[in-house]
């Protein structure tokens, strides 16, 4: 089976859909599947690059902002889109982007089986873009998407049950199938470390510093929480709002809310693992978000995560408790979240080990075999 993956950027190593498509491909590549990419060629000349290499169509006036975000949008090179397509049994899209919507023109006049993952809100692209929350372009947007993209598909991979519920509630025509994209797992299970909240507290975040993911809720439940002056605050990311977040942080410590300067940085996998086995808590801030696979990385290494819960975030369905859940953008209730675990100790360390257990839940191979059962799914009711 001949499976075609299609998106814009796929070369951002601080890009969650990046790191996604990567990781599902080189799993379906192990279970026998020959998946192959199409997108913007890789930037870094080093670096590997797509299958089926498309050049870079920088956007006018908004193009500072979309770079700004690590996004790229691909050139619409028909003879190489042909090309690909001739190439493949299945067509996978990725998004909705002007690329899809040709992509998806095409392999319909070719008759070949489309199929699709939904990764993105319109949230999520227009919150880059400076729009606010509710605005008139979100379902004009959806509309667009649902049309003359996804409704094409026969079948669309929902990386969790809050993107089906939503899809069914927006009356997608395709078959909606649950399928996490899935983290690498270490052959053993993780034995969770115990950790002393009676000094320093190491409160990790990670993600794109970016308006959809909320960081500044974080940094303001500071001056809410009783032990803000215990509390070490590592942002592991980069992204257009680092500078307003560091302004923040900055003037927390100068007003002395915090006592410990907080920590930005951008860090390998590697370096993400040791900072999640060293922290006490996982705080995950987005407003609007499919999945969050950084936060079940940092669950795996038995870190207890705490998780702004909202009918767009995903990644609520990885807490165990309602101690791990805050109502989105409440900073006062984020800190009396952060509070409570640092005054229950033994609860922390008794939960890191089930969030370690919990996360062996989401193999990536177990991902990829429910979407290689997807796809044949496709191509039988294709006739294909």
């Amino acid at each position: 089976m001949k499976v075609l993956f299609v998106c814009n950027n796929a070369y951002n190593p601080g890009n969650g859909l990046s790191v996604s498509i990567h990781n599902t491909i080189r799993k379906l590549r192990e279970h026998g599947v020959d998946a192959r990419l199409m997108a913007v060629r890789n930037p870094d000349p080093d670096g590997s690059q797509p299958d089926f290499p498309l050049g870079h169509f920088k956007f006018p006036v908004f193009e500072p902002i979309i770079y700004a975000n690590g996004f790229a949008y691909a050139k619409i090179e028909r003879d190489k889109i042909a090309e690909a397509l001739r190439w493949a049994d299945v067509v996978h899209v990725q998004e909705a982007m002007p690329l899809e919507n040709v992509v998806v023109r095409m392999a319909l006049k070719m008759g070949k089986t489309l199929t699709g993952t939904f990764h993105l809100y319109p949230q999520n692209v227009l919150a880059n873009l400076g729009f606010p929350k509710r605005n008139f372009v979100n379902p004009f947007l959806l509309d667009n998407w649902r049309g003359l993209v996804f409704n094409p598909c026969s079948d669309i991979q929902c990386p969790t049950e809050v993107v089906r519920d939503y899809l069914t509630q927006k009356h997608f025509k395709a078959r909606l199938h649950v399928i996490h994209n899935g983290i690498d797992l270490p052959a053993e299970p993780v034995k969770a470390t115990a950790v002393d909240p009676s000094g320093t507290v190491d409160v990790l975040c990670v993600g794109r510093l970016a308006s959809e993911k909320s960081q500044d809720t974080l940094l303001q439940a500071m001056r809410h929480s009783r032990y803000a002056d215990r509390i070490h605050l590592i942002f592991a990311g980069n992204g257009p709002k680092e500078r307003h977040y560091r302004k923040m942080a900055d003037k927390l410590y100068t007003e002395g809310v915090l006592k410990i300067p907080a920590t930005f940085g951008f860090y390998t996998h590697e370096e993400l693992r040791d900072l999640a086995r060293k922290s006490y808590l996982y705080i995950h801030c987005a407003w609007v978000e499919v999945e969050g696979l950084s936060c079940l990385e940092a669950t795996r290494e038995g870190l207890v995560p705490v998780i702004a819960q909202g009918d767009m975030i995903g990644t609520s369905c990885f807490a165990l408790c309602p101690e791990s859940l805050y109502p989105v953008r409440d900073s006062q209730a984020l800190a009396g979240r952060i509070d409570w675990w640092i005054e229950h100790p033994e609860e922390r360390n008794r939960f890191a080990q089930r969030y370690a257990d919990a996360a062996r839940d989401y193999d990536i191979n177990k991902s990829a075999e429910a979407l290689i059962g997807m796809f044949h799914t496709a191509l039988e009711v294709s006739g294909r």
